[in-house]
């Protein structure tokens, strides 16, 4: 196009570069034209060429490898089901709730385990007076040592204190399985879902390239009496993860 034809703006060019992807000429995984092959075939300069990927990294199709190029982005999608990995019979029995997850499953880096005031909101949702103690978990999720998911669980702490729940290593169906020893089983759940761009933070965590968004996910669950007796925060790599809800006409 660089040759007599009109030049076209970087928006154009993201359009062409866009719908190639979109069609699968250029696929998951392969390198995307740079600057200078912009330049050239589009008889542009080079800001140009550049707002024109900027805008395919904002949208998150593509993604920059330093002193590589660019490429497109390959989605392998970690698959979180609901609500089968908080039925009983998962952590009931021992299990962790990722193993009612198919596909790959995110495993903990590691587990740190606080006692803190509890923030206004948490304390809301938990019947507590704000700056009640709280016992706090705070873990980050990985798969082939990627960061996927931070999660941060909220317990209230006179429910808690002198259990595993404190401890890193909650043994054998996590902290579910020593709510329901402390007769405190969680029964019914509430999750709160949004998507949002990442705080800094959240972006250094997770290792997120740019355009990437996160789901935010907030659950909190009830013992049969109505009891809240953690409130989950969960904070997902967008690119990484398809979130799957079953449920029938009846639910």
């Amino acid at each position: 196009m660089g040759n007599g034809a009109t030049r076209m703006g970087y928006r154009e060019i993201a359009d062409e570069l866009r719908q190639e992807i979109d069609s699968g000429q250029l696929k998951p995984g392969e390198k995307v034209p740079g600057e200078n092959d912009l330049m050239t075939k589009y008889g542009v300069e080079q800001p140009t060429a550049r707002r024109a990927l900027d805008v395919l990294k904002n949208e998150g199709l593509v993604i920059a490898k330093r002193g590589s190029g660019t490429y497109v982005r390959e989605f392998r999608p970690i698959r979180r089901v609901s609500p089968d990995r908080l039925k009983t019979v998962v952590w009931g029995t021992g299990r962790s709730i990722w193993s009612a997850d198919l596909g790959i499953r995110p495993l903990a880096q590691g587990t740190e385990v606080t006692t803190e005031p509890a923030p206004s909101i948490v304390a809301h949702v938990l019947g507590l007076e704000e700056g009640t103690a709280v016992i706090v978990r705070r873990r980050t999720f990985a798969v082939e040592d990627k960061p996927v998911q931070i999660a941060t669980s909220y317990y209230p702490a006179y429910l808690v204190e002198g259990s595993a729940i404190t401890q890193a290593n909650t043994g054998e169906g996590g902290s579910y399985a020593r709510l329901a020893e402390l007769g405190h089983k969680p029964m019914r759940f509430r999750e709160e879902l949004r998507t949002r761009m990442p705080r800094e933070h959240e972006r250094q965590t997770l290792d997120l390239a740019q355009g990437t968004p996160v789901v935010e996910i907030v659950r909190t669950a009830y013992t049969n009496e109505d009891l809240p007796v953690e409130v989950n925060l969960m904070v997902l790599d967008g690119a990484s993860y398809v979130l799957e809800y079953k449920f029938s006409a009846d639910d």
